[in-house]
């Protein structure tokens, strides 16, 4: 079968039992950074050398159908850097395959900042989706903030030192100044810090320089008001001046406002009557 194995993202005390065993008994490891994989072996004590095979971005959609044959014969244990394989880190692509394949697929389970920093924030935690890292260039990470700013989720983002103050400027920009938010860094680490407080300060504070891994924990947008009558009328006249049903129309601004669909129609047809002197 494959074994994936979640590392501790910091501190080494974090390491379950079942890790330890897995490492201790492992014959193939399939790990994002080979050098990482025997610095931690070493850390923990063990003494196990298994067969150790990089599978990292660059080569994990290429190895993967070699690994799913290998773990159809013998067990491969799969370990990222820090925290749960696939998340946000190489393993999707193998698992998709030996899943199609019918290969076995088994976790153990262990640290994992996505929900560390959820736990920590103080934000809500009853929904929420992690986004994993914002694109680099100004114009992508925009339209991504945009498709996410009335998200109502708790968001989840992974972030680099020398890139947090643009993209919390950026967040601040497209969800707005005094939405709530927390930078949580250097998790289980000696440095632990968990700065909570509205987007705008946050990025103030950023511009100052932030070490260490770095986690991104943003509230999700309020519910919207009571919607203007008024302004959904014009809304459907607006649709229906490009094209769409009046129907149609009514039902897309009743949805998306809570009004009423029928009463939306109705008043689109009073505004559309020629008007009598």
């Amino acid at each position: 079968m494959i074994i994936l194995a979640a590392t501790p993202i910091g501190n080494l005390g974090d390491a379950s039992p079942r890790l330890r065993t897995a490492l201790a008994e492992a014959r193939v490891v399939a790990s994002e950074d080979t050098r990482v994989t025997q610095r931690l072996l070493a850390a923990l004590g063990i003494e196990n050398r298994p067969r150790l095979i990089a599978l990292h971005e660059h080569n994990e959609r290429q190895k993967a159908a070699e690994l799913v044959e290998l773990a159809r014969d013998e067990d491969l244990l799969v370990l990222s850097d820090a925290g749960m394989p696939t998340v946000s880190d190489p393993g999707f692509p193998l698992v998709a395959a030996a899943a199609a394949a019918g290969v076995l697929v088994t976790a153990i389970p262990g640290p994992s900042a996505v929900v560390t920093a959820l736990a920590l924030s103080g934000l809500p935690t009853d929904r929420f989706a992690f986004e994993g890292f914002l694109p680099r260039k100004a114009g992508e990470r925009a339209r991504r903030l945009g498709e996410l700013a009335g998200d109502r989720r708790t968001l989840v983002f992974f972030e680099g030192p020398s890139r947090l103050a643009a993209s919390l400027a950026a967040l601040a920009e497209a969800f707005g100044a005094e939405r709530p938010a927390a930078v949580c860094r250097e998790l289980t680490k000696l440095h632990e810090e968990v700065r909570r407080g509205p987007l705008a300060e946050l990025a103030e504070w950023a511009a100052a320089g932030v070490r260490g891994e770095i986690c991104i924990v943003v509230g999700g947008a309020p519910e919207p008001g009571p919607a203007d009558a008024g302004d959904a009328v014009a809304r459907v006249l607006q649709l229906t001046a490009g094209g769409a049903r009046l129907k149609d129309a009514a039902a897309d601004v009743a949805a998306a406002t809570g009004l009423g669909k029928r009463e939306l129609y109705e008043a689109a047809l009073r505004e559309r009557a020629p008007k009598h002197p």
